[in-house]
Parts: structure tokens; C-alpha cells; sequence
């Protein structure tokens, strides 16, 4: 069973950074490769499902025409909102995911430290979406931490096995390490080098 919406309210209950995004180097060093492996320098729409407080949301903005970002929890909502203030281009709703995916189309879906909490038929059902709302030339980004966590069905190896095997698109850029899990995949498999014309 998918990890409920009253545990992520609970999380936020008095506390605006559960996972001190904004304290931790941890946090900070793995925003920082995430935007590195993408390999585009700007997209035209991008979703961010579990936003939790913006953070990550707030880096990923200058590199859009379009943000859609969405959280379960409402206090999560109502922090992104106000992490995304400056930027008149993003939006962030509060949803339940799979069973409310937007109906937009996106270049860029980030998942980011959130798919271990889905059991594997969520899963399989949020990359079905991924998959329709993708763009022809669209890309899927996921970040996951690898150590177990109590409480969710999968671990981040399960889950980016999974998307290995279901998105059927070409991985173009990978970083592994004993912490964390950061893969790309795309529909154009091309190297940055050769969308420049250097090869």
C-alpha cells in the first residue's frame, strides 16, 4: 500500500523543512547534480510531483518557460507557494498522485525523493501517466535516497529498476552513489555534444 497523505501532514505539523533541505549539504550538493545532469540548458514545461516546501521547485524555475509542481500535504502547498513568490511562471496545486495527474504535457517530469513512497501498482500506474503527458522529445528525471526507509514499500533501487524497465526511453545521463540514486532518461537519446553539432 502507497504511504498515505496523513503522514506527510504529519511531517509538516510545525515544521516548514522536515528534511532540512535548506540546512542540510546533503540536500544542497544533491540539488546541484540534479540540475547538472540535465541536458538541456532550458525546457519549455516542467512538472514536479512532491514538491514537498520548494526547494528544489525554486532552482528548477529559471530553467523553464513553465513550472507545474504538486504536493499531497497542504502545508507543503502553501510553502512552495511561497518559495515560488518571485517566479510569475509556476504554479503549485495540491494533489494526489497517481490518481490526479494533470492533463498537460510536459518536456521535463522530475521525480524527486518520492516514488519509494508508492507500492508497485502506484508506481506502474504514475509512469503510465509520465508517459502520456511526455512530450516527443520528453524527459524523465529521477532521484531517489538508497538506504530503506521505514514504512515505504520500495527503495529507491526497486524503483528506478522499475523505471529502467517500463519507460523504454534511452538513459543519457546516470550518477550513482552509496546515498542516492539520479538518472535520466529521454525520448531523444542524443548526447549534449551531438545536439550541438559536435559529433
Amino acid at each position: 500500500m502507497s504511504v498515505a497523505t496523513p503522514y506527510f501532514d504529519q511531517l509538516f505539523a510545525g515544521n516548514d523543512d522536515p528534511w532540512a533541505f535548506r540546512q542540510r549539504w546533503y540536500e544542497r550538493r544533491k540539488r546541484a547534480l540534479t540540475l547538472a545532469v540535465l541536458t538541456r540548458p532550458r525546457y519549455a514545461a516542467v512538472f514536479e510531483p512532491g514538491c514537498a516546501n520548494g526547494e528544489l521547485s525554486a532552482e528548477l524555475a529559471p530553467r523553464c518557460d513553465r513550472l507545474l509542481c504538486c504536493d499531497t500535504a497542504s502545508a507543503a502547498v502553501a510553502l512552495a507557494r511561497t518559495r515560488l513568490l518571485g517566479f510569475a511562471h509556476t504554479r503549485v496545486e495540491q494533489a494526489r498522485l497517481p490518481e490526479q495527474w494533470p492533463r498537460e504535457r510536459f518536456d521535463l517530469i522530475v521525480l524527486s525523493e518520492w516514488c519509494y513512497y508508492l507500492d508497485a501498482a502506484d508506481l506502474h500506474r504514475l509512469i503510465e501517466h509520465a508517459l502520456g503527458s511526455l512530450s516527443d522529445d520528453g524527459q524523465l528525471l529521477a532521484c531517489h535516497w538508497r538506504p530503506p526507509i521505514e514504512g515505504c514499500p520500495q527503495t529507491a533501487d526497486q524503483v528506478h529498476a522499475v523505471l529502467a524497465q517500463r519507460l523504454g526511453m534511452a538513459p543519457v545521463a546516470s550518477h550513482h552513489e552509496a546515498d542516492f540514486l539520479l538518472d535520466l532518461w529521454s525520448r531523444d537519446g542524443r548526447s549534449v555534444a551531438t545536439l550541438e553539432g559536435l559529433q
